[in-house]
């Protein structure tokens, strides 16, 4: 606390008198018992997605900004074709300039629907980041009628160094990535995580479960529980996936869920009986998973229709994970209901553009809707695929 404070009184006195060096730019080479608590405090895994700053193009050379590093900043687009090809490339201009201090440099992304690139800038200057040539008729109208965006990373490169730090760990199938998923949710959900006594299995039977039931799952370690705390984060949900159990005519219990990976490997819907699914979930799953079950309330269990819901569950099984229907379900409008500091230009690009060009049929509809890109035509060859919450 007394280091922060401390912090903060130093870097006052830096924006009100011109310094070569900003304190932020030092923190690194000060011992780790006093940086990483300053760095902690003024960082968040947010710094890890880039902001939008406009978009740069042939027929508007009057776009500015203030960086993070720069606060005077311009950028144009200059069509051209030294490559000889069929479209032509392009000549992005950056001109930077009103450095806070020396040491500090600006880290941009570039994108349109169809690449993404990076650079940054240390020298208060014009600079140019080269397209040698359109990835085809496509991307080069695109560019001619919309521009190139551009991203900063608000955080610069040591905040987002250290976002990246905040968030590979979520990821690993470890005693620190368990712990790193529970200090991440206390710290950005203000989640309370209380131990209970053993034994932390219930002692309740399979009679007092009926169709309907739904469990509510989540994960806190490994590769589904630094995903689930991710999605925790921007939804606001304690859950991370979910399932619904199922009695067939002659009563025998099943659990229905979405995202059941198979033999192959590949995340699948698929309809278990409750001693497999139970087993897995006791003995195999890596994930540390925390299981609850919540009954239907008796009045809306007695309009339940046992029989339609299992004819329904299984003609959904063996059908893909709904990878194409997950983001759209919460992303529902054009340039609304995204959480901080998502937005349609990051949706658009990031999603859009990194990861429909590679894996089209997951994400197709959702852009086309949102970006209005042209993906329509890619089927899902795959079949039609739920996720978990649209399944049930």
């Amino acid at each position: 606390m007394a280091a922060s404070l401390c912090f903060l009184l130093f870097s006052m006195f830096f924006l009100l008198v011109k310094a070569p060096f900003h304190p932020k730019d030092i923190l690194p080479l000060l011992p780790r018992q006093i940086s990483w608590p300053i760095l902690n405090s003024l960082n968040s895994p947010l710094d890890i997605l880039p902001s939008f700053v406009g978009s740069a193009s042939s027929t508007n050379n009057s776009l500015g900004w203030k960086g993070a590093c720069f606060y005077k900043n311009s950028a144009w687009l200059e069509l051209h074709n030294k490559s000889g090809t069929e479209y032509g490339g392009g000549t992005l201009h950056i001109k930077v300039s009103n450095a806070h201090s020396w040491t500090c440099m600006d880290l941009y992304v570039f994108a349109t629907p169809y690449r993404v690139t990076w650079d940054y800038y240390f020298l208060s200057r014009e600079h140019t980041m080269e397209f040698k040539a359109w990835e085809g008729r496509a991307e080069y109208e695109y560019v001619k009628r919309k521009g190139v965006s551009i991203f900063l990373m608000q955080a610069g490169m040591l905040g987002t160094l250290q976002a990246l730090w905040d968030v590979f760990p979520l990821f690993t199938n470890t005693g620190w990535g368990e712990n790193s998923n529970i200090g991440f949710l206390k710290k950005h959900m203000r989640a309370s995580f209380e131990q209970r006594p053993q034994p932390w299995v219930t002692n309740i039977t399979t009679d007092d479960i009926h169709s309907g039931d739904l469990l509510a799952i989540s994960k806190i370690r490994g590769r589904w529980g630094g995903f689930e705390t991710l999605e925790k984060w921007v939804t606001g949900s304690y859950a991370g996936h979910t399932a619904v159990c199922l009695r067939d005519s002659e009563g025998k219990l099943w659990v229905a869920e979405s995202g059941h990976e198979n033999e192959k490997g590949e995340d699948i819907i698929a309809v278990l009986p409750w001693e497999e699914w139970w087993e897995f979930e006791l003995s195999k799953d890596d994930s540390n998973p925390h299981i609850a079950l919540l009954p239907l309330h008796p009045g809306i269990r007695a309009k339940f229709n046992m029989t339609a819901a299992w004819e329904y569950a299984q003609s959904m099984a063996g059908q893909p994970y709904g990878y194409h229907n997950m983001i759209f379900s919460w992303i529902d409008t054009v340039d609304k209901n995204y959480p901080p500091p998502l937005d349609a230009h990051l949706f658009g690009f990031w999603i859009c553009g990194g990861i429909v060009v590679k894996y089209g049929s997951w994400f197709r509809d959702d852009c086309d809707w949102v970006c209005g890109i042209g993906f329509a035509g890619w089927g899902d060859d795959d079949g039609d695929g739920f996720s978990v919450m649209i399944l049930l």
